[in-house]
């Protein structure tokens, strides 16, 4: 679905249509409303809200997963000096940050 997003200028404000995408987090939480929460699936389609819904959920989800990450990595040490010094321990320490936080994610936002 596409949105109208203000865009002023000097001869005033124009509307540009922007098309945000339900991304990867919306497309879980479509499949879960559909298969366990059919009610309110239902409404959300037919008030033509769903697309939108979605897409702020991911955009929600996208940017609290980056901020558990971050701080996950800050607390257990994974900075770039052991990415300079180790970068197999690196990758290994970031894989499972991100394993942990898309958990807490779908926990928190995806599965409620």
């Amino acid at each position: 679905m596409k949105e109208l997003k203000p865009r002023i200028h000097e001869n005033g404000i124009d509307y540009i249509l922007v098309k945000r995408p339900v991304g990867h987090w919306g497309r879980l939480h479509q499949a879960y409303l559909r298969m366990y929460r059919p009610g309110f699936y239902n409404e959300l389609v037919l008030s033509c809200k769903l697309h939108t819904y979605l897409a702020d959920l991911n955009e929600q989800a996208t940017e609290r997963c980056s901020l558990i990450i971050e701080q996950m990595a800050e607390a257990e040490g994974v900075d770039e000096a052991l990415k300079a010094s180790d970068q197999m321990l690196w990758v290994q320490s970031m894989n499972s940050i991100r394993s942990r936080a898309e958990e807490i994610i779908k926990h928190e936002l995806i599965y409620d």
